[in-house]
């Protein structure tokens, strides 16, 4: 059951990364559920912002917690289709995010490279969700750009 809604709720996260796709933005998408109800939803717009923290978990956090009315989500989970940067972790360590589910992992800048963990004691992680759907979009989006 927990694994068929994580897939559903991905499956949003990856509607968000198309978008920004489709923005020509990093494909990245975000979306917080908190009690089986999205009150987040992000995608990277670093571009359209000229802003280097732009990415998909900002965005998302931002928005959930203003729907929530306060700064932590200690009950909700983000879905993101890429392993957290450093920078994210951090920001759902400070908004004590209770789990994290993302897709793909980022062997290059995933904040899994850093040890002690970036994020909050009691926050628990779930990685691999659609990671090859999830990681592909993102190699397709680079590889375009290659060429």
């Amino acid at each position: 059951m927990i694994m068929e809604e994580d897939e559903r709720y991905m499956r949003e996260a990856l509607r968000e990364a198309r978008i920004a796709a489709e923005e020509d933005e990093v494909p990245i998408g975000a979306v917080v559920v908190c009690r089986s109800r999205i009150i987040g939803r992000g995608h990277n717009m670093t571009e359209r912002l000229n802003d280097p923290t732009a990415h998909a978990e900002m965005i998302a956090i931002t928005a959930a917690t203003e729907a929530m009315g306060g700064k932590y989500l200690n009950d909700c989970t983000i879905y993101v289709t890429v392993e957290p940067c450093p920078m994210c972790a951090g920001a759902l360590a400070w908004a004590q995010m209770g789990r994290i589910v993302y897709g793909a992992l980022d062997p290059k800048r995933g904040f899994s490279l850093y040890s002690p963990s970036l994020l909050h004691p009691k926050t628990v992680t779930e990685a691999g969700v659609l990671a090859d759907e999830c990681g592909s979009l993102v190699s397709e989006f680079f590889r375009n750009k290659r060429n």
